[in-house]
């Protein structure tokens, strides 16, 4: 299985792995109709909203083992 990790860009994570568009919802990141989401990795669009980065990508990886 394949993780999420904080390097990879929030499209890709998006498009790859839709289940973890609650996380995105959860931590207030509407990244579906954001410029900057094709271009950035998940570390910096985290950055910029304050959110603990490591704290999303260990809940996008909990909902990735429990749908496999």
């Amino acid at each position: 299985m394949s993780k999420i990790t904080k390097e990879m860009g929030i499209m890709d994570i998006v498009t790859g792995y839709p289940e973890t568009l609650e996380v995105f919802a959860k931590y207030g990141m509407g990244c579906i109709g954001c410029a900057a989401a094709r271009f950035e990795n998940l570390e910096a669009g985290a950055k910029v909203h304050g959110i603990d980065v490591d704290a999303m990508v260990d809940e996008m990886n909990q909902i990735l083992e429990k749908n496999n």
